[in-house]
C-alpha cells in the first residue's frame, strides 16, 4: 500500500502538526518480543503505517527507535518527519518536575529529537522511582497511587511541546470531567484523548464531549486487546460484527477498525503477524451500510480493558465510577 492512500485526520490548532495518520501501529507488545516487535515496524513500514504508538510502561521505546534507524538507512523512509511517533507520560512520572526528564528519556531510547505527540498516560500520579527503579518501571503500587496535580502537570506538558521535545501534547484515558480541569486552565489544549473504542465500547458521550471541545480521539485495544492478559474476545467473536464482515467479504477486524474511522477516530491497533498488520489497512475502499449500523448501535456496550490497578480504597479512585466518571 502506498502511504499517500492512507487518510490523515486533521488535528486542532493548539497543536504543532496539521495531521495525524488514521491508523498506526500500537507496540505495547510486551518486553518478550521486541526483536519480533522490529521486525513488524519494518514490515509495516513498507506497508504503508506511518504512524507508531509507544509508552514508557510498554518497555520498547529502544526497541522501536532502533527499527525507525533502520527503515532509515534501508531508505524505506527518507527522513523522520515522515513519521509519527507517539509516546507517554507513566504515572511514576507524572509529577510537574518529572515531566521534561521523563519526555528526554523516551527521546534518548527512541534515538530522536522529538516525539510528534505525547500523552498522560493516565489521570493519576504514583510515588516517584529512582534511576534505577525506572529501568523495570512497571504498574504502581496501590499504596503509592496519589491524585494527579492536573495543573502542575499540563504546565510541564506545555513546556515540553514549547521546547520542541514534542510537537503535540494531549491525554488518555481521561473522562469529560478530567478533561474539563484541564480546558480551565490549559494555554495549550490537549489536542488528542486516547481512549478503549471498540463496537462494544463506543465511548458515544466521550466522542461528542471531545468534538465539541475541538478535541481528537484516538481509538486504542480497537479489537479488544484480544490474546493479551488483560483483553478480551467479545469483539472479535461478535456474532453481529461476524456478520457483516462476511456480508462484506472481510474479517471483523476490518469491520472493527472501518467502524471506528468512519466515526472520524485515529487508531491504534497492535499486531506482529505481517498478514493483519496489512489487513489492518484494507479498510479504506468500501464502507458500512445503514443495515450494518443498525447492528452495530444494538450491541450491548462493556468496557473490556480492566483498571483495576489503579483503584484502591486508600488511593484517588476508590471505584471505577470514580476512575471514569462520566464517560
Amino acid at each position: 500500500m502506498d502511504n499517500s492512500i492512507q487518510p490523515t485526520s486533521a488535528l486542532s490548532s493548539s497543536s504543532g502538526h496539521r495531521n495525524m495518520p488514521v491508523i498506526g501501529l500500537g507496540c505495547g507488545v510486551g518486553k518478550s518480543n521486541l526483536n519480533a516487535l522490529k521486525l513488524a515496524v519494518l514490515e509495516a513500514i513498507k506497508l504503508g503505517y506511518r504512524h507508531f504508538d509507544t509508552a514508557a510502561i510498554y518497555g520498547t521505546e529502544k526497541a522501536l527507535g532502533e527499527a525507525i534507524a533502520e527503515a532509515l538507512r534501508l531508505g524505506l523512509v527518507t527522513s523522520r518527519e515522515q513519521l509519527f511517533i507517539t509516546s507517554k507520560l507513566w504515572c511514576h512520572n507524572a509529577h510537574h518536575d518529572r515531566v521534561i526528564p521523563a519526555i528526554k528519556k523516551s527521546l534518548s531510547a527512541l534515538q530522536m529529537e522529538y516525539l510528534d505527540l505525547y500523552l498522560i498516560h493516565w489521570p493519576i500520579s504514583a510515588k516517584p522511582t529512582s534511576e534505577e527503579e525506572e529501568v523495570g518501571m512497571s504498574l504502581p503500587n496501590k499504596e503509592d497511587l496519589s491524585p494527579l496535580d492536573y495543573k502542575g502537570v499540563w504546565e510541564a506538558m506545555e513546556e515540553s511541546q514549547r521546547l520542541g521535545l514534542t510537537k503535540s501534547i494531549g491525554l488518555s484515558n481521561f473522562s469529560c470531567k478530567k478533561i474539563d480541569t484541564i480546558l480551565t486552565f490549559a494555554t495549550i489544549p490537549p489536542s488528542i484523548n486516547q481512549v478503549e473504542m471498540h463496537p462494544v465500547w463506543q465511548q458515544r458521550k466521550l466522542r461528542e464531549f471531545c468534538k465539541v471541545k475541538g478535541m481528537n480521539v484516538t481509538a486504542y485495544s480497537p479489537l479488544g486487546a484480544v490474546g493479551t492478559r488483560w483483553g478480551s474476545n467479545q469483539v472479535m467473536e461478535n456474532e453481529a460484527l461476524k456478520q457483516i464482515a462476511e456480508a462484506h467479504g472481510k474479517t471483523v477486524a476490518q469491520v472493527s477498525l472501518r467502524w471506528i474511522v468512519e466515526q472520524g477516530v485515529t487508531v491504534v491497533v497492535r499486531s506482529l503477524n505481517p498478514e493483519r498488520l496489512k489487513q489492518n489497512l484494507g479498510i479504506f475502499d468500501w464502507e458500512l451500510t445503514d443495515d450494518d449500523y443498525d447492528k452495530i448501535n444494538q450491541i450491548a456496550q462493556r468496557r473490556l480493558i480492566p483498571s483495576d490497578f489503579l483503584i484502591s480504597p486508600h488511593g484517588p479512585f476508590k471505584t471505577p465510577e470514580e476512575l471514569w466518571n462520566d464517560g
